[in-house]
């Protein structure tokens, strides 16, 4: 199959309607299970029609920001989305009642209902005009980002290819473009602060609407967190703090001595070796097919999935103007196929993000055959563990892409992988601050972002970049304002994915049997039910990170 070939016809409200009043007749109607369970299957089958076309508009408008037919389609489909969900949720509180409830626990399993519970709770009428707005405003906070024009060393930039410079050998040069950078977030940070002033007041009379004390609790529900609560992330979120912590600390001391600096400042982070970090040995279509090669390797199905990727151009991964940062997976459920977007910009990041995306396309083409929508991806933190383990699982294959520096390659991203709990901790911790002060000021906002970096990377440093140094960082992370509280799914499922590299260091064809089943199982049950069932240790469960912990301070030597 080619990209080319995936199209969806746009749909319109009275279109999509008549359809929900037909399957709602067919419903009431029914006189039998199998009838009935007819319906559902119907019902499903709409789901991924409409899924297909959602994620074609998000995706255009992601690939061109610039272009006015994506933003007029993006447009519609934000004006449109609540309307849809609202006829979705008709249903769901149908499929939640008394006999029907039972047939479709029957065939589906336990964890579809738990789904719709918390969906239904999220949602009303009364709310539409709010969930408009949010879309418009999260699209808006995308432009502005993708509109980014870096000026260094007599070239322009944007905020994905300016990167490459953040860890160059050269301190001046890491330090210009940091500068560059923040600089760019000084300028547009009263922009970025009434964006996100204006998100935090929407979220917050949605929650009050719908009946909930705060966003947080409203967040929790539409995060479809159903095997854990607050107290339990708050539980996590200490144990990070005593177990990880403090190993960061002695990364970053062993890190400075490495460099051989009196002191280690933010912007020395990203560099790990005084002669660079270790780079990919070729382009773009070179790193293609060392991937052909590296899947064939592993086995499992990976090699034939991946080139179905390649040959078919499911894939867009340079960086250029106007395609709006960073990456993601998405999917088009009608053909069963993904679709990885990312922005590669020359350094080691372009085989961490472009093996972390497959990993979350190779979860979803395994599990395309699932019998619900609901089923096709599971909730986030379990959706990570494939992408972030998949980095792991590759780590033998990394000298096809790094030559020599294969096992350099190794140790800097151990490393990274585990300063990163901190800070995804703190990404999560904050936005429970925010919401539980919606009326607070940018500044207040910020002085709490600087509480964030004290909690929990304490040895940080900004040194003369005023910008971050009054708190303003956190608006370089797009997830605060597009998918808060999303974050604590990356730390949790980075848990899960370094206990993969302990084991595959024990047994790698167990570990991939594994991991491929794992894929399979796609969003049939919960987090915590599906990381058991893979041979994981819960990251809520006491010892979890203490473990993984001591063997990363063996491997690092700190």
């Amino acid at each position: 199959m080619q990209f080319s070939e995936i199209t969806a016809e746009t749909p319109t409200y009275d279109s999509v309607k008549s359809e929900y009043d037909d399957l709602f007749t067919r419903l009431d109607a029914a006189s039998d299970t199998e009838a009935r369970l007819a319906v559902v299957h119907d019902w499903d089958q709409l789901r991924r029609q409409l899924g297909t076309w959602e994620s074609l508009v998000h995706l255009h408008f992601e690939q061109d920001t610039r272009n006015e037919q994506y933003k007029q389609d993006r447009d519609y489909l934000d004006e449109l989305s609540p309307k849809l969900t609202d006829l979705s949720i008709q249903m769901l509180r149908r499929l939640l009642q008394g006999e029907l409830r039972v047939a479709v626990e029957d065939k589906y399993g336990p964890n579809c209902m738990a789904l719709w519970e918390s969906e239904v709770l999220t949602f009303d009428p009364a709310i539409e005009a709010e969930l408009v707005a949010e879309a418009k405003l999260g699209a808006a906070y995308t432009e502005l980002c993708a509109s980014a024009e870096l000026d260094f060393r007599d070239e322009q930039y944007n905020l994905s290819t300016i990167i490459k410079f953040r860890q160059d050998p050269d301190r001046n040069v890491r330090h210009g473009a940091d500068a560059v950078l923040w600089n760019w977030f000084d300028e547009n940070g009263e922009q970025l602060d009434i964006l996100y002033d204006r998100m935090v007041q929407l979220r917050t009379l949605m929650a009050k609407k719908l009946g909930f004390p705060s966003y947080v609790e409203m967040a929790y529900k539409r995060m479809n967190r159903i095997e854990y609560d607050r107290e339990t992330g708050e539980f996590y979120r200490e144990q990070v703090r005593e177990h990880v912590v403090p190993l960061c600390n002695a990364i970053r001391e062993q890190q400075r001595e490495r460099l051989g600096l009196d002191a280690l400042y933010a912007y020395d982070e990203p560099l790990f070796d005084p002669a660079g970090n270790p780079k990919p040995q070729g382009d773009h279509d070179w790193m293609v097919e060392r991937a052909k090669e590296m899947f064939d390797a592993m086995g499992g199905g990976l090699g034939e999935f991946f080139r179905l990727m390649a040959d078919g151009g499911f894939m867009d991964l340079k960086s250029r103007d106007g395609k709006a940062g960073g990456g993601f997976c998405t999917s088009f459920p009608t053909y069963g196929m993904p679709y990885i977007f990312a922005n590669f910009n020359g350094t080691k990041g372009d085989v961490e993000v472009f093996t972390h995306e497959i990993g979350h396309a190779f979860q979803c083409y395994e599990s395309r055959n699932q019998p619900l929508a609901d089923y096709l991806w599971p909730t986030y933190e379990s959706c990570e563990i494939h992408s972030m383990g998949l980095e792991f699982l590759t780590w033998p294959q990394m000298e096809k892409f790094f030559g020599e520096d294969g096992e350099r390659f190794r140790q800097v991203h151990l490393a990274q992988s585990l300063l990163f709990l901190p800070y995804g901790v703190a990404v999560d911790h904050f936005p429970h601050l925010v919401y539980e002060k919606p009326e607070a000021t940018p500044s207040e906002r910020h002085a709490m972002w600087q509480q964030m970096e004290e909690m929990y990377e304490p040895q940080r440093d900004w040194h003369d970049l005023a910008y971050p140094a009054r708190g303003g960082a956190w608006q370089y992370k797009r997830h605060i304002y597009l998918a808060p509280f999303y974050y604590i799914d990356y730390t949790l499922a980075q848990c899960c994915a370094l206990q993969f590299w302990l084991r595959s260091e024990e047994d790698f064809p167990k570990a991939m049997e594994d991991y491929v089943a794992l894929c399979q199982r796609g969003g049939e049950a919960p987090f915590r039910t599906l990381a058991s069932g893979a041979g994981l240790t819960s990251p809520f469960d006491e010892g979890a990170l203490a473990g993984v912990a001591g063997r990363a301070r063996e491997v690092l030597g700190v």
